[in-house]
């Protein structure tokens, strides 16, 4: 497979009274054509700034990127000018933010919408933008699109707007679109097919998806990749099968087994990560999960951990897998 987006050593920090938070801190990761990659992890880990570093959509003051690259589709994204990336944005890259209510412009219509997005990155006539819209709202399955296009946001539903945001980000057919937490908001039933959504969608236009969310669950069956990020850093990268079936991290094995289990005794209570996420305005020298961890060694505390590859492209950052360290047995089931 090709490579279309390729984050080296990502650094943003944000520059506060209190000091600098360092919320993403040192990042690499790849995406290739056509892949779909779930980025998971607790809120205030760093997903979000992630998504949006790489939108270049991270204002200052406060937020900066003070170190790395993100190449995308051979272009270093953080050389172009803010024109440049207008072009880039909505064209090539596109975002899902994660409640469409504050997203979409309450004053204007969903085709307005729809249409602006177009003519802005499209050499097309408002009529043939219009109808294009209208294609997108029946590609998202949006019943009575001709309807819709004349609508207000808060006159649909949740799910509703949550698709017509789906609509606008596939507008100009991107080859990368980013979709931050799409189904928080969203009962369980309209999580479902939005996600079905999504994978549909992925395979009819090959589009890649990087798919930001706090549940594992969420990842499953979209995403072939996950990369388990913790406190700014990546903890463990690895095949959805890999991460499930073979967890190498303390913390993904802790967020695997807080997943409710439809097999479990109804009374059961879910298993909980203890503790809380350090301050990044001092991040710990060691590992950042060292102080939450039941299998903390002295060297946790004092060095951050290198990757160790667990299996082929399935890598974790944890001195439990140095050749040193002791050998411990986990069970995903509670």
């Amino acid at each position: 497979m090709e490579k279309l987006l390729e984050v080296k050593d990502l650094k943003t920090q944000f520059f506060t009274y209190a000091g600098v938070v360092k919320a993403v801190n040192g990042i690499s990761f790849d995406i290739m054509k056509g892949e779909a990659v779930g980025l998971v992890g607790e809120s205030g880990c760093g997903k979000t700034v992630t998504g949006l570093s790489i939108m270049r959509l991270i204002s200052y003051p406060p937020g900066k990127i003070v170190s790395g690259s993100i190449i995308f589709d051979g272009k270093d994204l953080l050389s172009l000018s803010e024109k440049e990336m207008r072009e880039i944005r909505g064209g090539e890259i596109s975002m899902i933010f994660q409640d469409p209510m504050t997203s979409l412009n309450p004053v204007l219509t969903i085709g307005e919408q729809i249409i602006e997005v177009l003519t802005l990155h499209k050499n097309i006539s408002r009529e043939d933008a219009k109808n294009k819209a209208i294609d997108l709202l029946n590609l998202v399955q949006i019943k009575s699109p001709e309807e819709v296009i004349s609508q207000y946001p808060h006159q649909l539903s949740g799910g509703m707007r949550q698709r017509v945001m789906i609509a606008i980000a596939l507008a100009c057919e991107p080859k990368l679109i980013i979709a931050d937490e799409p189904t928080t908001s969203l009962d369980v039933t309209i999580q479902a097919q939005i996600l079905n959504l999504l994978k549909d969608l992925k395979s009819r236009i090959n589009t890649s998806i990087l798919l930001i969310t706090h549940n594992l669950a969420v990842v499953a069956g979209l995403c072939t990749k996950v990369i388990v990020m913790y406190a700014g850093i990546i903890v463990e990268v690895g095949s959805d099968q890999q991460i499930y079936y073979n967890p190498g991290h303390p913390y993904t094995f802790g967020l695997l087994r807080s997943v409710p289990r439809i097999d479990e005794e109804e009374k059961e209570r879910l298993a909980t990560i203890p503790g809380l996420p350090p301050d990044l305005l001092s991040p710990p020298e060691g590992c950042p999960f060292c102080f939450r961890c039941d299998y903390s060694m002295r060297i946790c505390f004092k060095e951050k951990s290198p990757f160790f590859d667990m299996e082929d492209n399935h890598k974790v950052s944890c001195w439990l897998f140095d050749k040193r360290a002791p050998k411990i047995e986990r069970k995903i089931s509670k």
